[in-house]
């Protein structure tokens, strides 16, 4: 079964919305990492109370792999949306030509479409001037032979008297 693509526009809104929300998290972990960089400085027991080894704090040290990680996937999902959100205002564009192509040949569809309705009017006139001149020929016609045979009865019976008188 086949699903339509969602609208393209509101794909563009739902990236947008993610890279922004993405770009609000990398910032929240650059700060948390900004505040936990001082930390990593001093020496003595951490918050939780556990012992620096080598001037670092293995929980610190857990964060900071977390914060990195979590903010290359970031990285990653952020180049990865605007991609998509090239490839969307690509899409845009040539759907947006393509509608003005569309357009174009509608107009140009319309405009023939006028013209032959124009056309097939004129020849409807035509057609019954030629049908009203048709139905007048053939009622003159009909006329003229009726008075044809009127002739033809009248000169039969003008030569009947004729013929029967002795020779």
């Amino acid at each position: 079964m086949y699903l339509a693509p969602p609208n393209p526009e509101i794909r563009l809104r739902k990236l947008v919305d993610e890279r922004e929300n993405l770009i609000g998290q990398v910032k929240k972990l650059k700060a948390q990492v900004e505040q936990k960089k001082p930390r990593n400085g001093t020496e003595g027991p951490s918050p939780e109370g556990e012992l620096l080894e080598n001037g670092t704090d293995p929980h610190i040290q857990d964060l900071q792999r977390d914060a990195s990680r979590q903010l290359s996937d970031l990285k990653y999902k952020l180049v990865k949306s605007e991609q998509e959100v090239t490839a969307l205002e690509q899409n845009v564009t040539r759907l947006g030509v393509q509608v003005t192509r569309y357009k174009s040949v509608s107009e140009n569809a319309e405009k023939v479409e006028d013209e032959l309705k124009a056309e097939k009017r004129k020849l409807q006139r035509e057609l019954r001037s030629a049908l009203d001149k048709i139905d007048e020929l053939e009622s003159n016609n009909s006329h003229l032979s009726k008075r044809l045979d009127k002739m033809k009865a009248n000169r039969t019976t003008a030569r009947l008297p004729n013929d029967d008188l002795p020779a």
